[in-house]
């Protein structure tokens, strides 16, 4: 017997996927995952590979995919040949443009706040309040 071959119960694949049993049920709706195997009394069983998908399904939302990216990858990997790269490539190279916007958006942010911080300081230590709602405090000031 294999680790693929191994039946358990939803509460003990949410435990060994790190997804929630809802999250479980909501995937199988969906069809990112196949209909569980079912008990004699109805209830929803899943074998090794069931989990490793669940896994794969989990780590892909940590990684801020969509549910259609996530679609997409599962399909292109169930017949994963040379010429069914493309796709996940495609998939890939999409998030990873996000992540790249997502933090040169982070780098322009913080450095707008470590510029509202250092105001906010240079009022202070001159005996002001640091009051958010100044607009030299918010906005820096233009000269002209």
């Amino acid at each position: 017997m294999t680790p693929h071959d191994i039946v358990m119960p939803i509460g003990d694949a949410a435990k060994a996927s790190g997804c929630a049993a809802s999250a479980i049920r909501y995937y199988e709706e969906i069809g990112l995952m196949g209909r569980a195997l079912r008990s004699g009394g109805g209830r929803r069983h899943y074998r090794g590979a069931d989990v490793a998908r669940l896994q794969f399904i989990r780590r892909a939302r940590d990684f801020g995919m969509t549910i259609d990216q996530i679609r997409d990858l599962l399909v292109t990997a169930q017949g994963a040949t040379p010429e069914t790269c493309g796709p996940t490539r495609r998939v890939l190279a999409e998030r990873l443009a996000d992540v790249r916007a997502k933090r040169a958006e982070l780098r322009a942010l913080e450095g707008e706040l470590t510029d509202m911080m250092a105001r906010c300081d240079a009022l202070c230590a001159g005996g002001g309040t640091c009051d958010i709602l100044q607009p030299n405090l918010i906005m820096p000031q233009t000269a002209g």
